[in-house]
Order: structure tokens, then sequence, then C-alpha cells
């Protein structure tokens, strides 16, 4: 049946989702990346397409911003038959070293966010990617010869509350970069057994107002829609060897 928020019937979503949280940019991904791809959904924009790369059927839908709608639609989707959830999208670099168009694979999210709190009723936890969805995305960025960082990222609610100093805090813990919804899709997809991974391309530097330059951050975006999509399709061949 239809679901509330993604109004999809069982068979229009493939096994293998990216989830940007732009509408825009998840039609762009679809006329762009995918073959005979078609919408299956589009209430409150939260558009939905699926189509194959490589043969592999795969679906890009829309999240929205933020935790809360993340947590939805990676909900909504478990139960419209989604096994793997791929976000794909922004975030703000927090290490020195992770500079603007940078690819960040995210091994884990810290939860600072609301959404996992309550779901969570409070309890610890530490929300991370699959393994295996980490151990193809590195593959596939290595094999294109794609420069990134994998490791720990932090998912926050408020967009404009970071501070350079907040973010050299945890960067100094390991934190790689600020975004806002890779926790929830994380601990969703845990409790549904699914599996989850997160690539970002950082859009700037936290601190700095301005965004990376907009040719620069789509050859970036470029990058890491590839890097995820070829991910896909080693984990589709590694589930039928």
């Amino acid at each position: 049946m239809s679901q509330i928020h993604v109004r999809a019937q069982a068979g229009d979503v493939a096994e293998y989702v990216l989830l940007p949280g732009d509408p825009h940019r998840a039609r762009h991904i679809a006329q762009t990346y995918l073959e005979d791809a078609t919408l299956y959904a589009e209430h409150r924009q939260l558009l939905g397409f699926t189509g194959t790369y490589q043969g592999v059927p795969v679906s890009v839908q829309t999240t929205g911003m933020g935790c809360p709608s993340a947590a939805i639609v990676a909900e909504e989707l478990a139960r419209l038959g989604a096994k793997t959830l791929i976000r794909v999208g922004t975030l703000g670099g927090a290490a020195p070293r992770v500079r603007p168009a940078d690819l960040v694979i995210a091994t884990a999210a810290v939860p600072n966010d609301g959404t996992t709190r309550q779901l969570l009723g409070g309890a610890p936890y530490a929300p991370a990617a699959s393994f295996e969805v980490v151990e193809a995305s590195v593959q596939a960025a290595r094999a294109a010869g794609v420069a990134h960082h994998a490791g720990l990222v932090m998912t926050e609610d408020a967009f404009y509350a970071s501070t350079p100093e907040h973010a050299r805090l945890w960067a100094s813990r390991g934190v790689l970069g600020f975004e806002m919804e890779a926790s929830a899709i994380f601990l969703v997809a845990a409790q549904h057994g699914l599996r989850a991974g997160c690539l970002t391309t950082c859009s700037n530097d936290i601190g700095d107002p301005q965004l990376v330059p907009e040719e620069v951050l789509a050859n970036g975006v470029d990058r890491m829609v590839r890097v995820a999509l070829e991910a896909v399709v080693r984990l589709h061949r590694a589930a039928r060897a």
C-alpha cells in the first residue's frame, strides 16, 4: 500500500536507494545517471525516481532537510521494500584537511540531533554505516581515482548554530564534518535490518559563510554520485556472486 509521505506502491522502489535531500538534486541524478528513470512519487516534493544504472535497478528518493524528514522517508522506504539506503548530499567541513568539494565517506555519525534521541528514548547509541557499504564506496572511489576521506561525521539539527570553535573541538575528536541526516538514516536502517551509507561533498568550511563556487561544487557532487552508483554496482555483484 502507499505510504503517508512517500506515496509509492510496493514494487515502485528498488532495493538500492540513493537519498539526496534536495528534490532538484534527486531529479538531476535520475535524469543524468539513470536509464529509463520514471517518477513514482512527488507528494510534498519528496520526489522519487526509479531507473537502472549499468543494468542494476536504482531508486533516487528525496529526503528533505534534517533528521525528522529523513527518518520518515527511511521508515517508509523500508516498508516499500528498499534494502540499501545511501545518503548523497553535502556537509560543512570541520577538519582542516577536508577541503571544499572533497568527498567524505561516513563510517558513523555522532547523533547530535533530536530525532535519534527520541527514537532511542535517550539511550546511548552509535549510529554507524554498514561496513559493506563503506567498503564498496571506498573501493569505488579508489577505482575511479577520486580522492576521499573516510571517517566520522556529526549530524546536527541547527544549520546556523555551528561555529568555527565548535567545529575545531569536534575535529579534535575525529569528526570530519557536519551534516543533517546521516544519524537518523543509519538508525532507522538498523532498526529494519537494512544496510545504510552516507557519501557527502564538502560545500564549505564551518565558519565560512561562502559556499564553494557553484561549478566546483557541481563537479564534487558529480564525483560523489558516480562513486555511490559504482558502489551500488559492487554491492549488487557481491550479492549475486
